[in-house]
């Protein structure tokens, strides 16, 4: 059995405000060439498949055309939610979208009842583990404690709970028929991996990490939640994110991993990069040089992050940058004399000063010059209508 192990669609999500849908659409139905092209069997999605618990309509309507296009191509999905998913909503209607190759596995308490997919070998039975939020999911496990395997949980964080779901998995699959596989899906952050900045953060009580020794005795773990995509052991693995969240990911290549299984096991696991819908790119400089050297051709259709190091900062800087990058995103303002970057005091600043001066001092440390004589006024002018407000109040 072939399958295609992927996570964090974040289906919905924008780019600094940039909208993505149509990025996200081109790629992951670019999925269903891949599933043709090299037979996948089980295409299974790790969690965060939505960016938000509750997805706009445009956002459920893309996965709906994505999981159409992946069904059409031949493969049967698995999927399991994630941090950012509400299961409940993922899950809606589960049990009529299995009868069509669809399934959702979105309930914790029936986490050790796997899907169960035939090949020549025999069964293949995959177990799906929703993103565990410790107290919620210890309530749930511990209420159902006629499940064979199941024992109280016991510590807080997500080790203890996710280590009783994994109990519980490993008592399933030996009861099982010998030869049965075993696939799980999890989201989870496994000590090892590397984040990026644009997880959203899972610790509770400033513990986040889960040992990977918690997933022994499965041939394969599909684990979701880190961005890029990574390898724990030959058996654990991150999928990674098809697209870039964040710049921090500009460097990373996206794939999807090809997972083979055959009678023995786990038999093999190749690489399969994701297209670039549009790259990420960097630059540090004056605004003139970024606005007229050659040099920064290549990024111009780039989503981009510019550093501007004018001494003074530039006037409607990103409407000036994105006459020439039309998909410049984020700016900042890192002057090369540092005064952007010097601490300053409220108490410091205010200290022996009029509103007026406080005014200008504001202006000064923002932009890096002083108000002109215009501008002192306007501030005089408004300060001054403030004033007589308050007064006839």
């Amino acid at each position: 059995m072939r399958v295609l192990h992927t996570s964090d669609w974040h289906v919905g999500r924008t780019f600094h405000g940039r909208d993505l849908l149509a990025e996200q659409e081109a790629v992951l139905t670019g999925l269903a060439d891949l599933v043709t092209a090299e037979d996948v069997d089980v295409v299974v999605v790790a969690g965060d498949l939505y960016d938000r618990a509750v997805p706009s309509g445009e956002a459920v309507e893309t996965c709906v055309r994505v999981f159409g296009a992946l069904r059409a191509a031949g493969a049967r999905l698995v999927v399991t939610p994630g941090n950012h998913d509400s299961a409940a909503r993922v899950g809606a209607f589960g049990e009529f979208a299995a009868a069509g190759g669809l399934h959702l596995r979105t309930r914790i308490s029936r986490l050790h009842e796997p899907v169960l997919l035939d090949d020549e070998h025999g069964p293949v039975a995959f177990y799906g583990i929703p993103y565990l939020e410790p107290d919620p999911a210890r309530q749930v496990l511990d209420s159902s404690p006629d499940v064979p395997g199941a024992a109280p949980v016991r510590g807080r964080g997500h080790e203890p709970v996710l280590a009783e779901a994994m109990n519980r998995v490993r008592a399933d699959l030996a009861g099982r028929p010998a030869g049965t596989r075993s696939v799980v899906l999890a989201h989870a952050f496994v000590v090892g991996g590397d984040a990026s900045e644009s997880e959203r953060p899972i610790a509770v009580g400033g513990v986040d990490t889960v040992p990977g020794a918690v997933f022994d005795g499965v041939d394969y773990v599909a684990l979701g939640h880190l961005h890029g995509p990574q390898t724990l052991a030959e058996h654990l693995r991150y999928s990674g994110s098809p697209l870039a969240y964040s710049f921090s990911e500009a460097r990373q290549r996206k794939s999807a991993w090809l997972v083979d299984l055959d009678a023995d096991g786990l038999h093999e696991v190749r690489r399969h990069e994701l297209p670039v819908p549009r790259a990420l790119a960097t630059v540090r400089g004056r605004l003139e040089a970024l606005l007229a050297e050659p040099e920064y051709a290549e990024y111009e259709d780039c989503f981009l992050s510019a550093t501007l190091t004018d001494d003074v900062r530039p006037v409607d800087g990103m409407r000036a940058l994105q006459e020439r990058f039309p998909h410049a995103v984020h700016l900042e303002w890192q002057p090369e004399n540092g005064r952007a970057t010097a601490e300053l005091r409220y108490s410091e600043a205010v200290r022996g000063r009029d509103d007026i001066a406080i005014a200008d001092g504001f202006v000064a440390d923002c932009r890096g010059t002083e108000p002109t004589g215009g501008e002192r006024a306007l501030l005089a002018e408004a300060l001054h209508a403030v004033q007589v407000a308050e007064v006839r109040e």
